[in-house]
């Protein structure tokens, strides 16, 4: 199906959603923080990201920052168990995909990774001739 990078620091979570994606037949990526998710963001071409936003080193504000230098338009799914208002609306400004509180169901996160999986298969648009 696609190749997914899982950020967070927390062990039990990677371990969670790695178990769950390789059930759903997916190939799973995993970095425990911002500076090892960029490396294998630039190295493995994720097809989508899930990225929490609290790291050790660097937040997930930066490291999406960073992704979208590298991709501009890469699905990033935001995790989080403690984001505020202001970084979810920095996230959806820069572009984010899906924006999940930690908590959420295992519905919603295929939910999520059904919407990003759908947007990649749609054609690009036609140029318009005006």
């Amino acid at each position: 199906m696609a190749k997914i990078l899982v950020v967070d620091d927390e062990l039990m979570m990677l371990s969670l959603l790695r178990t769950i994606l390789i059930r759903l037949g997916h190939e799973v990526f995993m970095a425990s923080g911002g500076t090892e998710a960029i490396e294998k963001f630039r190295t493995d071409r994720p097809q989508i990201t899930i990225l929490d936003l609290n790291l050790p080193d660097l937040n997930g504000i930066e490291v999406l920052q960073q992704i979208r230098g590298a991709d501009p338009k890469a699905p990033v799914i935001i995790l989080t168990g403690a984001g505020t208002d202001a970084m979810e609306q920095q996230a959806r400004a820069l572009g984010v995909t899906d924006f999940l509180q930690k908590g959420f169901s295992l519905h919603g996160l295929g939910e999520a990774l059904r919407r990003v999986t759908k947007q990649q298969n749609q054609p690009a648009a036609p140029p318009s001739s005006a």
